[in-house]
This record gives C-alpha cells, structure tokens and sequence, in this order.
C-alpha cells in the first residue's frame, strides 16, 4: 500500500505542479513515513528533485524570496526578536527586521501553524523567506544554543524525544505493527532527528563507536569512550528497523538488503563545525541487524610524532627509522590500539616534496596532503598485494601498506624495501617481538625477514587517570612485587581511580586516553636470532640486554608519574610468569 502524500505540504505542492509522477510522489512519502525523513530530505535522497528546483518551487508557490544564509547578517538585535522556544520548536531563523515585519526561513516554510503562532507571539508580521533546510537548522543550533529542546542534546534529551514519539524507552517491546503509529513526521519527534541525537551525544562524549544492538526483547544503544562501553538512552525494540534504515540511508546503503552485511560511509558537520567522517558497518544477526558506526575525528587527531607521548630515547630512533632509505617499519598491535595514527604521524614526519609516497588502506580514514593514497576495494580486485604491485611503477620513495594481511603482501613489500623503498605497516601480534614470529608462520623466509626489517613497534591505549577526582593508590608492598612493579620510595606516588568519578569524567574516575609504547631495533644481534629460527622471548631477552624497555615496563613509568593505573597497565600488556623454572607469558 503506497502511503498517502496529500498530508505531506510540500509533496502535494510538488504533485499540483506536476513535477512528479504519482508513483515517485508516493515513493517519496514512503521515505517520509519509514524513514522518518523530511519531504524536503527523501526528494533529494532519491535523486527525484535537487534543492534549487524545490527551493524555486516553494518560492513560486509563497510568493517568496529565496535565500543563501551563508550570506545573511543574522544579528543578536534579529535574535532577541523571536525567542528561542519558538526558534527551536519550528525550526526557523529571523534573517531581517523592517519594522513591522520581521523575515523568518523556515524550515517547513508550509507550516502555517507555525507562522500564526510565531506573529500572535511576537506581535510582529512575518513574511517568509525560502533557504535550504540544512542551513536553517545550522543557523538555529549557531545562534541559539543547544539544549534539551535540540535533538543534539544528551541523555535526557533522547529520552524526550522518545517520549514526544509516543515511544517511552521504559518500555519493554513494541509490537512491529504499532511503528507505523507513531509520528515520524520531520521535526524532534521523529526518527531522524533521534538518530542525530545520538550521534551528536556519543560524540559530543568522545566516543570511538557507537553500537546499534538488537537483542530477542530490547534495542541498545552504546558508545565506546576511552576504550569502555557505556549505555545511551535506547528506544523500544520495534523502532530498531527503522532506526537502522535511518543509518543505512544516511550511509547510502541499501535499506531493503538485511541478509548480508553492508559497509558505508557518513560525512556529518556537528553543530561547532567539526568535519566528522562515520565508518558504518551493518551486521545481520538472530534478532535484527547490528550496527557499528567507527567515528573518526580528524581534527581530534593530531599527527605528530613529538606529540605521541614517546619517550626522548624512543622517538629519537623512531625517527631514525622513518629516515631511512629502504627497510620495513612495522607497528603491531590490536585493533583500536592507534596503530594507524602512529603509521600517519610517521608519514608525516617523512612527508616533503622530495620524496613521492603512496599509501594502500583498507581504509583510507584520513587524508593527507602530499600523498597519493588508495583504498583497498576487494570487490574490483584491488587488494593490497595489488596495489602494491602496482605502486612499484610509480616510482615510489615511501611506501605505506595498511596492513600485513598475508604472504602474498609481505612477499611484495619485502621485495619493495629491499630494491630500495621504505616501506611502514601494521601487523596484529601482543608485542614487537611476535611480529618476527608471525611473518615466520606467513610463510617469510627468515633470512628476507633479517635483511628487510629495521624495527618493530609494539603499541596499546590505556585510560588516563582523571585529574580532577584521582585518589593516591592503596597497594600491598606484596602484591605489588608480585607483579613485577618497581617499588623503592616512590610506590607512595602511585595512584587510583576515585570509585566515585566526578562530572567531568562520567563518574569513570578516567578521562582520556594514552599510549604505552616498545620498540625493537634489529640490531646485529637480532638479526642473527632470526636467520637462526629463534623464538620471541629469546628475541626479546636479547633486545632488552640492549636497552629494550617492554610495554609494561613502560606502563609502570606512566604510573608513576600518576597519568594511569595499576589495573590498566595490567589490562593491556602480558607478563612472564616463573613456574618451574620455566617462563611462561600470559596475557591480562
């Protein structure tokens, strides 16, 4: 059953004018009803009309001008003339006052309603002025603020929203049937406005990822802060389809495709200006389909090597590394650990226009200038190991590989460092010392391995302590041996998360996060103990009699110093047990 466009302003206007046929109209009033999207929004989504032809449409129909806002001198005397509740509830922006008439761009400049309340509140006359949508709502979140009557505001505010929707998230279930009930029709009660709600919330938190998580009877919303998940406002189980369509039009995704998993992308401007990128991937599962948006900021990152935390010793051969003119720099690690912002901030530190430099990303997450780089697409062929392949007839200086996937890619880039190309990537293993091991089981040659290798970096995050409600720490001298920390004096200095936590940190007790780091150097003698099949450990005994300092010891270092825990540094590295007489690593 095609759903009903006569109760759509704007999608009757545009069916009086003939611009459609009644089939896309229709369509389009679906996208409304389902998707919780303006008129304004699913004609553009389904490429039927483009903004100028609507705006001109609208313009026609009012008798109105129209307007680019980006130009408009929206003064503080404008502002004070249309308070902020009506502003924000009808989503509007004076633009110019020539007393008695005071010009409003409105969203939904058909809403009539809205008008008649806004001139019986000002006592002023209104007369409409035609802008993008898009614009509007930027003007109103710029000029008056965010609050609980925003759908960017936090927790309480989705709550509200869910509320106005006739949907109380205290509820159990909703009955698939009933989501047709509730009112999606384009202002802070509808689905979309509640998805941008979440968005700006769990980003607003510093979150790394946000969850859409359907279970047998609830739909969850959580968000990934310093490496810990937390639970957002959720709404019933029976709006988790059309939340999640929501994100796959947002994506550009296929809505209707629910069978197999799906990948995208979400450019999103947040209200301070911020250009944020939304890596989406969609997860069929028993009860609906899992999504995980990955958020990547790039203005929050900064890369620079200087600014990574490394200490003096280590940077100073990190550096070294980056310098030279062929080799192999790998940074291992788990996923989420940093490695590509390490491999980034690397790039950069190389980066001049003497040297030409192509990267291959799986994916490209973010730009560079200078450096030409291409994402992996599997679909068309074009793999890492061909890109690679490729990338050797470019006439390339520096060479950077997202990631070492297979025998195939490591061959190549082995093949690249050594006729003459420095080559950085990332490989998954616990320690810098395992990376050898696992280019072993790939199948590498031991001796290709030895003579292409310059180091290896091990990396982890672990939360920072917050510095606003931090306690000293309160550890036996026993336990603390046990584990292997330094004491002698300055265990005093150690500190803890408060249980309590404060505002500022979400009552985590942690704020932020940092990075522990280990580099390897393959020096002679390691070299040597490659060539001869040597294991990890004896890798790593032999590298820490040349100085080597492990991640854990360098976790103990930022204990000290009191920027995180004892329980973090745990968490996130592995120790070597003595049992028998024999070693044994274990990992936290």
């Amino acid at each position: 059953m095609m759903a009903d466009y006569l109760s759509i302003p704007l999608l009757s206007l545009i069916a009086d004018l003939n611009l459609l046929d009644e089939f896309q109209i229709e369509e389009a009033a679906g996208e409304v009803e389902t998707k919780g999207v303006t008129a304004f929004q699913a004609l553009l989504d389904m490429g039927y009309l483009d903004s100028d032809r609507i705006i001109q449409a609208l313009c026609d129909h009012l008798g109105a001008e129209s307007m680019d806002l980006n130009d408009a001198m929206i003064t503080p005397e404008l502002i004070k003339l249309l308070p902020s509740g009506l502003a924000k509830q009808h989503k509007c922006i004076p633009v110019s006052h020539f007393d008695p008439t005071l010009q409003v761009a409105f969203v939904d400049p058909l809403d009539l309603s809205a008008i008649d309340e806004i001139v019986f509140t000002t006592g002023l006359d209104i007369q409409v002025v035609v802008a993008d949508p898009a614009q509007v709502m930027a003007a109103v979140k710029e000029h008056y603020g965010e609050d609980e009557a925003d759908a960017v505001a936090g927790g309480a505010a989705l709550e509200e929203i869910l509320k106005e929707m006739g949907a109380d998230s205290s509820e159990e279930s909703m009955e698939e049937e009933d989501i047709v009930k509730i009112d999606v029709s384009g202002d802070e009660r509808d689905i979309a406005a509640f998805v941008d709600a979440v968005l700006v919330t769990a980003i607003g938190d510093r979150a790394s990822d946000i969850h859409f998580e359907p279970f047998e009877n609830e739909f969850k919303i959580r968000a990934r802060v310093d490496g810990a998940l937390y639970e957002l406002t959720s709404p019933p189980k029976g709006l988790s389809k059309n939340v999640v369509s929501r994100i796959k039009v947002m994506a550009d995704l296929k809505p209707d495709e629910t069978r197999r998993p799906q990948d995208g992308r979400i450019p999103r401007i947040m209200p301070d200006g911020r250009k944020i990128d939304l890596r989406v991937s969609c997860l069929p599962t028993q009860f609906g389909e899992s999504v995980v948006l990955r958020v990547l900021d790039r203005e929050a990152i900064t890369l620079d090597l200087n600014a990574l935390g490394f200490p003096d010793d280590m940077l100073t051969r990190i550096k070294e590394t980056a310098n030279t003119p062929n080799g192999i720099f790998i940074v291992t690690g788990p996923t989420g650990c940093g490695k590509t912002t390490t491999l980034y901030s690397t790039l950069h530190e190389v980066n001049s226009i003497g040297d030409k430099i192509l990267s291959v990303e799986d994916p490209v997450e973010f730009d560079i200038d200078g450096i030409m780089q291409v994402p992996v697409r599997e679909v068309v062929g074009m793999t890492f190991a061909a890109g690679l392949r490729a990338f050797l007839r470019q006439d390339p200086d520096i060479i950077m590989v997202g990631e070492m996937r297979d025998l195939e890619t490591a061959q190549i880039s082995i093949q690249a460092s050594l006729t003459g190309h420095l080559v950085l990537s990332t490989l998954h293993t616990n320690d810098a010392a395992g990376a050898v091991t696992r280019l072993l089981d790939m199948g590498v040659e031991p001796f290709l391995v030895s003579a292409s290798v310059r180091a290896f970096l091990a990396q982890r995050l672990v939360r920072r302590l917050c510095p606003s409600c931090k306690v000293p720490g309160d550890y036996p001298a026993g336990y603390l041996e046990s584990i292997g920390f330094p004491l002698g004096g300055e265990g005093s200095q150690i500190s803890a998360a408060s249980e309590a936590g404060c505002e500022r940190c979400r009552q985590s007790g942690y704020l932020g996060r940092l990075a522990i780091y280990e580099v390897c150097l393959v020096t002679p003698a390691i070299e040597n103990l490659i060539v001869n099949g040597a294991s990890s450990a004896q890798i790593k005994e032999t590298a820490i009699s040349e100085g080597f300092i492990t991640l854990r010891e360098y976790g103990w270092q930022k204990v000290l110093s009191g920027d995180t825990t004892v329980e973090e540094v745990l968490a996130a590295t592995t120790v070597e047990l003595n049992v028998g007489g024999k070693k044994h690593v274990l990992s936290s």
